[in-house]
């Protein structure tokens, strides 16, 4: 009776959090290779992109392009648990082999393979990271644009946490992780925007927008309704995409609202006309990553770019509240 109660309480409010308008598709492509059957993690590099299968599958890569054409990867031999792919500048990638839904494994493994229009057996890179405090499972790898710091976030119920490898990666010893800050939940991949300022976090419903290195909660996006959504990528241009397992499915094109695009990708500074005398403003150079965007930006991201409407959870919550005070109520007067 115990597990039936919890049971009903939890329901209504998934099926609250879940009811908005999630009908949007905009198909970027589809996977063409039969052998893509379990996409579980997804880089967006120039024309190309990059994407493994979830466990089951042997070391390998596909390279797709944008006809969603196999054109390309890398293979390595046997594999434990792949479940991540994050991009290591514009020509290799950091593979995760980091799954572990059981928590048997005292440590995981980074493999860095190369990016390329052709298929052919390579010898990676490996570098092997140890959780603090023992085995967490986990499926999301990022990588920062210019420092190239490695993130790892965990895939846990109640919430993940999200963990730092050692600045400067180790392929002779152990690389021990160390935790950052709290994130949601159920985490199935993650990514950085170019700015270097902030990441994106998904789960099988939703984006969560992250400053960066605060990592405070810049604001949430509600994903198009997929089968079992396990990829997020986001490109140079800061277009996000979002991938799904099973065989000839869809990578969609995910539009941010303006408030929260102009935050994560703010648009390009005019170019002024030369001129003789030093200009007293900064220049066009790259943000420094260890700034973050300000509190008001965040505020203004976070209050209107969530498209999911708050009514149905508040409803669906209620509801499933008075169900259980019925039931109690009931089992008491037995």
């Amino acid at each position: 009776m115990e597990r039936l109660l919890a049971g009903v309480m939890v329901v209504p409010f998934v099926l609250g959090m879940t009811s908005g308008d999630s009908e949007r598709r905009d198909v970027a492509f589809r996977f063409t290779d039969a052998q893509v059957v379990e996409s579980s993690g997804l880089v967006a590099t120039g024309r190309l992109f990059v994407t493994v299968n979830d466990s089951g599958d042997e070391g390998r890569t596909f390279v797709v392009d944008r006809d969603g054409d196999t054109v390309g990867g890398a293979t390595w031999g046997e594999a434990t648990d792949v479940e991540a792919v994050a991009p290591w500048g514009r020509d290799q990638v950091l593979v995760g082999d980091i799954g572990d839904n059981r928590g048997r494994r005292d440590s995981v493994r980074l493999l860095r393979v190369p990016v390329e229009r052709e298929t052919r057996e390579v010898d990676p890179d490996v570098f092997e990271l140890r959780y603090p405090g023992g085995p967490r499972d986990a499926e999301a790898v990022l990588v920062h644009p210019r420092s190239r710091q490695v993130l790892v976030a965990s895939k846990e119920l109640l919430g993940g946490t999200l963990y730092a490898a050692p600045r400067e990666l180790s392929g002779a010893r152990v690389n021990r992780l160390r935790p950052l800050a709290p994130v949601i939940g159920f985490v199935t991949d993650g990514a950085f925007f170019p700015d270097g300022r902030h990441l994106v976090l998904r789960d099988y419903g939703r984006a969560v927008v992250y400053s960066y290195p605060a990592l405070e909660r810049v604001a949430e996006v509600e994903l198009p309704e997929q089968d079992q959504g396990e990829g997020i990528a986001v490109h140079d241009d800061g277009t996000v995409y979002v991938s799904t397992e099973g065989q000839f499915t869809a990578v969609l094109r995910i539009v941010l609202p303006p408030a929260l695009r102009d935050v994560v990708v703010p648009p390009a500074a005019p170019t002024s006309t030369p001129s003789s005398t030093p200009s007293a403003s900064p220049s066009s150079a790259e943000p420094d990553p260890s700034t973050t965007p300000s509190r008001e930006e965040d505020e203004r991201a976070q209050t209107t770019s969530s498209d999911r409407p708050v009514w149905p959870w508040l409803l669906t919550g209620s509801l499933g509240l008075a169900v259980v005070a019925v039931l109690v109520l009931a089992l008491r007067r037995r």
